[in-house]
């Protein structure tokens, strides 16, 4: 039997048992988010009556809020785990309070104010969803002690996968280092990446936070290697699928689709009884089947009883892990605009997609810009000129079609960023600087905005209730001045109706394929949202608000954008295009904002959009009829990306949904 401390021993222990002693070994990582530095992550190592103890202190600033977090593993002299206790801040909004002893074969566990007791099964190890760095270092390094094991347990929750991905060879201070690469899958969404030295210490680890978005933990000696590893994790974890890919894409030369009613998204109207033929990847033809004549040697695709739909647009993705391409992809998803990522990444991502070495949608790229200051985001920052002008043109040189601005750069900053973009045959979206409102940021050349907040705050609201009156003078000249300049909106009222949900209610109210999400997503989005009243009616009122400005767009033909801003991966389209009709939109004019509009304001509409002959092949079919019930959009069962043909059920098999 495995010696342990009983449970409130273990806790009174870690809390002061060896806060006086010398460490025996320590570290720090320094952590990163879009590849800006904004923490460490500190480990000491005790040893004291037999065991050895791991203590973190994590801390990070994320856009000026500051997240904190600490961590013990206490462990036997053998190195066999006995207990884990983290407590603190996983993101700006999210945090975990977990307890996990290991005791008489059994794992006692504490989350939150639950308790309860599993009995120990082979291969466990304590660890928590989004952990520090030093405990992901620990679990690799109890893998390759126990054999390698296909599986490890890891209470309080789940189980995990470990793989050895390979070897690296980087030089560093002009060295040839060796470091071993591995895989974890299972502790967040997807696959995380990491690297090692020879010496089994932790190097490199890239993953997510609890917020979705990228973070990267460097051991200090090693942070001249950060972006080279930003480069490899893109290049590496879109491989994991490529062989899976290969699995579920049908690849032929030429392929048909009989049957079927085709929704026509640039006449407005349903067409039954259609035939589709494509090309290498193109529509070559769009008729009557009287009309078409389809080659013996054609794949078909039997379009009866379904709908056929243009690929879908995602106007506010943010391509964080390679996960995202057929979650994308099984939603019907086959364009993405991605609103701001790290440089490397993104290019690195994108390039593996376009030459078919990883699997997802055509990634238009947003470069994002900040100014610099304690709300920054991102290593690129401008707060002169020439910061400025260099920053749009090293994005114009490396692929991107529009520049993403953010909300720290200064108003001047913003005139000579749109300029510059301008002059490059850039186009300009984004949030709305601090100290300036919609009208002024337009007039400094911004094209486009995301989220809906941004003409919220510039409407005039009732003195009273604060309900929004658009027959109100100054209320008309807002949306005159949106629409006079043609500003293209980008509302993403799914991820504000997920902020302002109460957690009180079933989750499965605006995503009713919930069950079907990887495990790992799950706690992130039932945790999302108001649990006071006060709270819960302010969100209410809020996201009705928001829907109402959404409405009057339309009614203003404002051109409106599909953007999710991630929520749940692939599903939250479906989600934007409900709550558009839930606005007041048509389901056809909802449908618009996710196929031709997009293509259109994206200066893309004679390539892609719509299917029609000579466009890109990227198709989709549904069970059901959208226009009817804008719901039914949800049934994709076939996808149809540059003219491969993809089954969701597997493309969601990748990605590791249930």
């Amino acid at each position: 039997m495995r010696k342990s401390l009983p449970a409130f021993l273990f806790l009174f222990f870690i809390s002061t048992g060896f806060s006086q002693s010398l460490p025996i070994d320590s570290g720090v990582y320094l952590l990163h988010k879009w590849e800006q530095p904004i923490g460490q992550e500190k480990y000491k190592v005790f040893k004291k009556e037999g065991m050895i103890i791991y203590a973190v202190d994590f801390k990070y600033i994320d856009r000026g809020s500051a997240v904190q977090l600490k961590d013990s593993l206490v462990f036997t002299a053998a190195q066999e785990p006995l207990s884990l206790r983290i407590k603190g801040g996983t993101s700006r909004f999210s945090s975990v309070n977990d307890s996990v002893v290991f005791q008489d074969q059994h794992a006692f566990m504490k989350v939150d104010d639950s308790s309860f007791t599993q009995v120990l099964k082979k291969n466990s190890f304590p660890i928590a969803g989004y952990a520090p760095a030093t405990g992901q270092m620990l679990l690799i390094r109890y893998w390759n002690s126990h054999n390698r094991p296909q599986t490890i347990n890891t209470p309080p929750f789940g189980s995990v996968m470990i793989s050895k991905g390979g070897e690296d060879t980087i030089s560093i201070r002009n060295k040839l280092e060796f470091f071993n690469r591995y895989i974890i899958k299972g502790l967040i969404w997807g696959n995380e990446l990491l690297w090692t030295n020879t010496k089994g210490q932790l190097v490199c680890l890239i993953t997510n936070d609890a917020e979705g978005d990228k973070q990267e933990m460097m051991f200090d000696a090693y942070e001249s290697l950060l972006h080279g590893f930003i480069d490899k994790s893109a290049i590496y974890g879109m491989k994991l699928f490529a062989k899976e890919a290969a699995s579920t894409a049908q690849i032929n030369k030429l392929i048909a689709i009989r049957g079927g009613t085709l929704i026509d998204v640039v006449n407005n109207k349903s067409i039954p009884g259609i035939t589709i033929l494509i090309e290498n990847g193109l529509i070559k033809s769009v008729g009557k089947a009287k009309d078409i004549q389809i080659p013996a040697n054609a794949f078909m695709i039997d379009g009866s009883g379904k709908t056929i739909l243009p690929g879908l647009w995602d106007m506010h993705a943010h391509f964080e892990q390679a996960e995202w391409g057929p979650a994308y992809l099984a939603a019907g998803v086959t364009t993405v605009r991605d609103c701001g990522n790290e440089f490397g990444y993104i290019n690195a991502t994108k390039n593996a997609i376009d030459k078919g070495v990883g699997i997802g949608p055509d990634i238009l790229k947003a470069g994002i810009i900040d100014g610099k200051g304690p709300f920054s985001l991102g290593i690129v920052q401008a707060d002169t000129r020439e910061e400025a002008i260099t920053a749009v043109k090293r994005y114009k040189e490396n692929g991107f079609v529009q520049i993403k601005i953010y909300s720290s750069v200064k108003p001047a900053i913003l005139a000579i960023i749109c300029r510059e973009a301008h002059r490059l045959d850039l186009t300009v979206t984004g949030h709305i600087p601090r100290g300036m409102n919609l009208m002024q940021a337009v007039d400094s050349g911004m094209d486009m905005v995301n989220h809906a907040q941004y003409v919220f705050t510039v409407l005039k609201k009732s003195k009273t209730d604060g309900s929004i009156d658009f027959t109100d003078p100054e209320n008309i000249a807002v949306m005159d001045f949106i629409k006079k300049h043609q500003v293209v909106i980008d509302p993403t009222l799914g991820v504000f109706e997920l902020a302002f949900r109460s957690v009180k209610d079933s989750i499965t109210l605006i995503e009713p394929n919930f069950a079907s999400l990887p495990e790992p997503l799950k706690p992130l989005f039932i945790s999302t949202g108001f649990s006071d009243e006060k709270g819960i009616e302010w969100g209410k009122t809020s996201l009705r608000y928001y829907k109402q400005i959404v409405g009057e767009l339309n009614k203003d033909s404002i051109p409106i954008v599909a953007g999710t801003d991630m929520g749940f991966p692939g599903f939250s389209v479906f989600r934007e295009l409900e709550l558009y009709v839930e606005s007041g939109l048509s389901p056809m004019a909802a449908i618009k904002t996710a196929t031709i509009v997009p293509a259109t304001v994206m200066k893309m509409q004679t390539s892609t959009g719509s299917v029609e002959s000579g466009k890109r092949a990227d198709i989709i079919l549904v069970d059901g009829n959208p226009l009817e019930n804008i719901s039914n959009i949800r049934k994709v069962r076939t996808v149809i990306r540059n003219g491969i043909v993809y089954s969701p059920a597997v493309l969601h098999r990748i990605a590791g949904f249930q």
